[in-house]
């Protein structure tokens, strides 16, 4: 029997929801720096698929990891 993986997940803001069916989504990490090792802020942004266009900018929302459905969204809007 094959062990069940859970699709990654993550937690970031809408920034953009200009495009249809899709909206951008900044996901922040908190990581230490390996020389200095003073903490910061690291922002990545993810192409999301939004179908129906759904949110707004500034929802706070979770998205998970998907087949993929472009050439850059990997990802669809759970919450």
């Amino acid at each position: 029997m094959e062990p069940k993986l859970t699709p990654q997940t993550f937690k970031g803001v809408v920034v953009k929801t200009a495009m249809k069916d899709t909206a951008t989504v900044a996901v922040s990490r908190y990581v230490k720096h390996a020389k200095y090792k003073k903490y910061q802020v690291r922002t990545k942004k993810y192409l999301v698929h939004d179908e129906g266009n759904t949110v707004q900018v500034g929802d706070k929302v979770t998205i998970v990891g998907c087949r993929p459905i472009s050439k850059m969204k990997r990802f669809k809007i759970s919450k």
